[in-house]
């Protein structure tokens, strides 16, 4: 078989869409006024229906201006964390081999480039947060009598886009407050989406999983060691070591570094395999990275079954404290403990409403309101950064001219609007460079 036939396939699809594009533009049918037309290489699909419903659902017009303020709000909150988390990582780079630097594609939240995306929940949940997102600009523009000339999607971006296009004049004649409102509309609605698909998740996960066992979850075992001899296997929950019960995975590993090779040491573990909890001792091997130490030969998650009942559930309820159990919650993907199938899944069975469910298809739903909640925090985030032409960098333009009105009182509006796009385009160089200089600096050290 062609080992390029996907890439070649690939290819010609790309080329038959690029001939039809042409087609259609040369007959006259993509143009500036027409229902297709550009956006750079991607296809705009505009419509002008759906206006009539963002004017009812922004009739609300008190409602919608609070919640522009506390979009405001949070923007900035946002907009000032991550901006600390890239100046650290900055720091933090001038220690990373060129091994541990990260790779460019990790910088790229899109499913199916970034590694830790999976490409299926990816898709969905990017999909769900940039059509929402969308949705709030039009609905806060039209609660601020400002206009909306059409509505439509992308085509051809990864893996499709959505737009709501303003009325530019009236959005410039509008005051800075009504402007920034519309601007922080689709950071408020993906943070709104966030918490919301999370307390769903919580909800269903509290009620509906529990942990075979306490202890350390299994997730693979060496070949030939004392685990695979006294078939221990992934899925398994080791509970007790010599009769300590094993509450961490920090713990397992500081109960088996004191231990020596030829030594004899009871395991109590939960057996996926048989449903039971059993006993056994085992004679410990000599561990390959350090000859004076046993070995038992299993690798463990990072959070113990019950931990990671615990991430779902409520992150700020953890035993490490709110911050620690809320980073254990964004980083789960990058543990390997989300989305949660094959092996993970194993160490749990379900309870209550969902006792019956088959639990490849409990795993499923829980996994997507999961990625709908992490993707919908990552695109609220990400579009805080104070980078044209995202949310972030508009807002930030009309800050730093409202700061400027402040303290230069004799500036004409123009004279703030040429301080006001410096000052972006600024902020919009350095958030790049922080982007590129923890990829770049660790291979040049």
């Amino acid at each position: 078989m062609d080992p390029y036939l996907g890439y070649e396939i690939a290819g010609l699809v790309v080329l038959a869409y690029a001939l039809i594009v042409y087609a259609l533009w040369r007959t006259g049918h993509i143009g500036p006024d027409r229902t297709f037309s550009f956006f750079g290489p991607a296809l705009m699909v505009k419509t002008q229906r759906g206006r009539s419903a963002l004017d009812r659902w922004g009739r609300f017009r008190r409602f919608w201006s609070v919640a522009g303020d506390v979009g405001i709000f949070l923007s900035i909150l946002a907009m000032g964390a991550i901006v600390v988390l890239l100046v650290f990582g900055a720091i933090v780079s001038f220690r990373l081999s060129p091994s541990q630097a990260p790779s460019p594609t990790e910088a790229l939240g899109l499913p199916g480039i970034n590694p830790i995306i999976p490409l299926g929940y990816g898709i969905v949940a990017l999909v769900v947060g940039i059509v929402v997102h969308e949705l709030w600009h039009g609905i806060i523009a039209r609660s601020q009598k400002i206009g909306v000339k059409s509505l439509g999607i992308l085509w051809c971006v990864v893996p499709i886009g959505a737009f709501v296009e303003q009325d530019d004049q009236e959005m410039l004649a509008a005051s800075r407050r009504k402007r920034d409102r519309v601007a922080a509309a689709g950071v408020l609605a993906n943070f709104v989406l966030a918490v919301l698909f999370f307390a769903v998740l919580s909800v269903v996960v509290a009620g509906s999983v529990a942990p075979n066992s306490s202890g350390v979850g299994v997730l693979g075992v060496v070949a030939d060691t004392p685990a695979a001899n006294a078939s221990l296997a992934a899925g398994d929950i080791i509970s007790a070591v010599n009769g300590t019960a094993v509450t961490t995975s920090a713990q397992f590993i500081s109960l088996l570094s004191a231990t020596h090779p030829g030594q004899n040491v009871s395991i109590q573990y939960y057996s996926v395999q048989t449903g039971t909890t059993e006993t056994q001792t085992l004679t410990l091997s000599v561990s390959p990275s350090n000859s004076s130490r046993g070995f038992l030969g299993v690798e463990v998650g990072t959070l113990t079954p019950t931990e990671l009942k615990q991430t779902l559930v409520w992150p700020l309820g953890s035993d490490s404290g709110p911050l620690t159990g809320s980073i254990y919650w964004i980083v789960l993907p990058l543990a390997s403990l989300e989305p949660v199938a094959g092996t993970t899944s194993d160490f749990f069975h379900l309870t209550g409403p969902f006792a019956h469910t088959n639990a490849n298809t409990f795993w499923i739903g829980a996994n997507l309101l999961y990625w709908l909640a992490w993707m919908n925090l990552l695109l609220g985030i990400s579009n805080a950064l104070p980078l044209f032409p995202l949310d972030g960098g508009l807002l930030f333009r009309d800050y730093m001219a409202s700061l400027a009105a402040r303290f230069r009182k004799g500036w004409s509006e123009a004279r703030l609007d040429e301080f006001a796009g410096k000052a972006v385009a600024g902020s919009s160089i350095l958030v790049l460079l922080l982007l590129v200089w923890q990829f770049v600096v660790p291979r040049l050290l």
